[in-house]
């Protein structure tokens, strides 16, 4: 087992936490907010004072931040936790940044003789709740392999897609494909019920049907159709609509670097903006579906 330092417990960084905390691991955690560091010692975290105070003793330091500007303030900033990092520790982001900025960071935690990886995460919070989570990694063989038995407490997919900063643009693609299915799956059922279709049937036909897809049977984002569902709940505990649509900027952005054309994904970034600007930036991502189905 070892001991780690986990910074960042956010919807997603808290269960992952937890569940390092429950697979054995000694793990020291903080976070600006006081009542999710009062979760992850309820599962068995110990709490730190301030972000370098998780350093103590650390072989693994693992980062679960919002955006590209939280990772290399953390890291790189005039109080970055860099060189307070044990040598020989393992860095570990799990952030969704620029692929520009997680190649930075490893470059700075190169020169101070530290292995880093971007290690950006798939299924959402119900699967960092159940560990089941895929991480799409980006960094060197030999670092990939000392993680495997640390990612793997918190989930059971994990892809090596290349060196560093290659995580989060497979991260990006994953994510730009993913909102545009939502929305064209919210867009399709509103359809549906506008010539007075059942949502719920509607959505089980698609389920094993040709549409089928993570939209339609496991974040619905029809109201009531999942009892399990973010729509269900008033669109609260998933990922934030505005947390898709700085990931669908970053694709913009990634797309823009080596001149790629994206179309799809930028009416997905236009329509997830017009999203934030209606109220719902907060929200799950699926509260797209107020948009496309007139809902005030």
């Amino acid at each position: 087992m070892s001991h780690i330092a986990f910074i960042g417990l956010g919807n997603m960084g808290g269960p992952m936490a937890a569940n390092l905390a429950r697979a054995g691991h000694s793990v020291r955690v903080f976070d600006l907010v006081p009542a999710a560091v009062a979760h992850a010692v309820e599962a068995g975290a110990v709490a730190a004072k301030d972000a370098v105070d998780t350093l103590a003793g650390a072989e693994v330091v693992i980062t679960m931040l919002p955006a590209s500007r939280h990772v290399e303030g953390l890291f790189l900033g005039e109080q970055g936790i860099l060189s307070h990092i044990p040598a020989g520790a393992l860095v570990i982001d799990c952030s969704t940044i620029a692929p520009a900025s997680a190649r930075k960071v490893a470059e700075a935690a190169a020169a101070r003789g530290l292995s880093m990886i971007d290690a950006p995460v798939s299924g959402g919070t119900a699967g960092a709740a159940a560990g089941t989570l895929t991480f799409i990694v980006g960094g060197d063989d030999a670092s990939f392999d000392r993680a495997k038995p640390v990612l793997s407490a918190m989930g059971k997919n994990l892809f090596h897609v290349g060196a560093s900063g290659a995580g989060q643009v497979a991260k990006l693609c994953n994510n730009m494909a993913l909102g545009a299915i939502m929305a064209v799956t919210g867009e399709a059922i509103a359809l549906g019920v506008a010539h007075g279709l059942d949502p719920r049937v509607l959505s089980q036909m698609m389920a094993v049907s040709t549409s089928r897809s993570w939209a339609t049977e496991v974040c619905n984002p029809w109201p009531g159709v999942l009892e399990n569902a973010p729509a269900s709940r008033g669109y609260t505990g998933g990922f934030g609509n505005d947390l898709m649509l700085k990931d669908l900027g970053l694709a913009a952005e990634a797309a823009m670097s080596v001149g790629a054309s994206i179309p799809l994904g930028e009416l997905s970034r236009n329509l997830y903006a017009m999203n934030s600007k209606a109220g719902n930036g907060k929200l799950d991502f699926s509260s797209v579906v107020k948009l496309l189905s007139g809902e005030k």
